[in-house]
């Protein structure tokens, strides 16, 4: 970002003409609603970019392979069998998966679906499934929906915990309250745009456990890599033999992608998605014409194709090892970050490009995976928080005025870094200072219209935004509960909404919930601010009287009482003092 920044050659138009090949047919008015007429997708949206932008719709990739590009931030691949289509990663809505769906087969002819494919734990590429599933065939499983071991474990878990942080954070990153347009959204990196549509997980019917699973669907051939850890915690890859093409979900992709996400997520192993780099160019990478991916646009020959998955595998093998080499030496993840460059072979590649993952926060999260947040000063041990921070700042330059005075001083200079940190320094301390506030949003804007990663961009348009409209967004502190965890999640998402310096005054209350569907009986103890749970065989964990209050409850009752508030079943079946459940409830804002 602010290093030398990677320079690939327009001499070189392979990716240009890459992204424009095998087009089938365009989509010129690419518009997507809902049942309600609510817009979930307006590709016209960014028609201020018409001129050398790839095309909308869909294109064959080789024979019997085609994907439709430009329906949502991911793409739909989708493989023709003897009578029937295979679909891999199904977009991230329902609305935009139907439409999609329907656009091939408009071209293609009416297919029905053999198969939905899940590559990977990520929305974007599952979110969709109802839009290519019929009601029938969804209840009654007649179509295999493939995905990796661990799927649906991870999907409901890696955005339960810190779900309503992460969402907040998505909107700076994905720019979503944006307008789209030249001075503010221009896209996301991966894509243009997430679709605002209907999103459900489908569970999976069929798992992938090991590397050289096969299957036969429709009379086509698929073999599946299992690359756990790389872009996701759970993440396959297929290769098709009889079409030499390999689907390389989002392990690589013509940018550089994320080891460390902004939006929150746990640092990913950038050393396991090398290797799984390297192994897929093993097992497959020669024997493939093609490798495509669900986002972004294929590349086409063997050359071409290993040099593709070699560069990848040694862009994140490089990242990590320099890192640690340089954090062995004693250097700290910022300051690797401000030196470590790309070797120029990979910098004058295209797809090596910091669009959407970025060298500087992709380092600094290799160091924290290993060295955690403390950069090993210790007078970073015990700062104050930013706006005591802000306010000892502020009086040791001489005021408020002073800053600002200071501030602009750096920020005609063109150090906009250090400009953003002294009047971030001003907001924090007063944070309804007017100027303090406008300077610091010119600044951002300016960062922003300077960073060619979008991620990057739309979060300096995103914070200017809020500083300009004077206010934040109100943070959303209630953790969604999907139907369709098992009860156990359910109970650690109560367990997080607990407000501890309430629940920590009130005196030991336990409840027993037995679940005769489940065979099983949880026992709820809340002490010392703390929600624990256990749960035993049906019927034996504590004895009723042991307990403040005892229910027996079905599974989607429990589910009511936890993500709704309803107490209905809870009242008729209930032994004890129910004001213990009401508590608890109202402890968690359900109530």
């Amino acid at each position: 970002m602010f290093h030398p920044a990677i320079q690939p050659s327009f001499q070189d138009n392979v990716d240009f003409e890459n992204a424009e090949r095998g087009l089938v047919a365009s989509l010129d008015t690419c518009l997507v609603r809902s049942k309600d007429g609510q817009m979930v997708w307006n590709n016209e949206d960014y028609n201020f970019l018409q001129g050398d932008c790839p095309s909308t719709g869909l294109f064959e990739v080789t024979h019997g392979v085609y994907q439709v590009r430009g329906f949502d931030i991911s793409n739909m691949t989708l493989v023709e069998g003897k009578t029937g289509v295979i679909v891999l990663d199904v977009l991230a809505s329902t609305e935009c998966a139907a439409a999609a769906l329907g656009f091939y087969r408009s071209h293609r002819g009416d297919r029905s679906v053999k198969a939905v494919i899940y590559s990977h734990s990520h929305y974007d590429h599952f979110g969709g499934a109802q839009g290519v599933l019929s009601e029938a065939a969804e209840k009654q499983h007649e179509v295999p929906i493939i995905a990796p071991a661990g799927f649906m474990d991870a999907v409901l878990k890696e955005n339960i915990v810190a779900g309503p942080a992460m969402r907040r954070r998505a909107v700076f990153m994905f720019g979503g309250s944006l307008p789209i347009g030249p001075k503010a959204h221009v896209g996301c990196g991966l894509g243009m745009a997430a679709s605002i549509g209907t999103t459900i997980v489908v569970p999976p019917n069929d798992t992938i456990d090991a590397t050289g699973d096969e299957r036969i669907i429709d009379g086509v051939r698929l073999v599946f890599q299992m690359v756990p850890e790389t872009e996701a915690p759970c993440e396959i890859n297929v290769f098709f033999p009889d079409q030499c093409a390999v689907y390389i979900a989002e392990c690589a992709t013509h940018t550089m992608h994320n080891v460390i996400t902004l939006r929150g997520a746990q640092v990913r192993d950038a050393k396991k998605w090398s290797k799984h780099l390297d192994e897929t160019l093993d097992l497959y990478g020669h024997a493939s014409d093609v490798i495509l991916s669900g986002h972004h646009w294929p590349t086409w020959g063997h050359e071409n194709i290993v040099k593709f998955i070699s560069d990848q595998r040694d862009l994140y093998g490089y990242m990590h090892d320099q890192t640690v080499r340089l954090m062995n030496q004693g250097m700290s993840g910022i300051e690797i970050a401000e030196e470590l460059q790309l070797p120029p072979s990979l910098q004058q590649e295209w797809y090596a490009g910091e669009y959407y993952g970025c060298l500087s926060q992709n380092v600094k999260g290799i160091y924290q995976r290993y060295m955690t947040w403390f950069d090993g000063n210790p007078a970073n041990l015990w700062k104050h928080p930013p706006k005591e921070e802000g306010k000892r700042y502020v009086d040791c330059m001489g005021g408020v005025h002073a800053v600002l005075e200071k501030a602009k001083e750096f920020a005609d200079k063109g150090d906009l870094r250090f400009a953003a940190t002294l009047l971030d320094h001003v907001v924090a301390a007063e944070p309804s200072n007017e100027q303090g506030q406008q300077q610091l949003a010119a600044v951002y804007e300016r960062l922003g219209f300077g960073a060619e990663n979008a991620v990057w961009r739309n979060f300096y348009l995103t914070a200017a935004q809020e500083l300009g409209s004077k206010r934040k967004g109100a943070p959303q502190s209630v953790i969604a509960i999907n139907p369709q965890s098992n009860v156990e999640d359910w109970f650690d998402a109560l367990s997080l909404q607990i407000d501890g310096p309430k629940a920590c005054n009130m005196s030991v209350q336990t409840i027993v919930i037995n679940i005769p569907d489940e065979q099983t009986t949880w026992t709820l103890t809340l002490r010392n601010g703390t929600l624990t749970y256990r749960s035993k065989a049906f019927g034996t964990a504590l004895r009723s009287d042991s307990a403040d209050f005892t229910v027996t409850l079905s599974k989607n009752e429990v589910y009511d009482m936890i993500a709704k508030g309803n107490l209905d079943a809870v009242k008729e079946t209930g032994e004890g003092n129910i004001e213990i459940v009401v508590n608890l409830l109202h402890l968690c804002d359900i109530v």
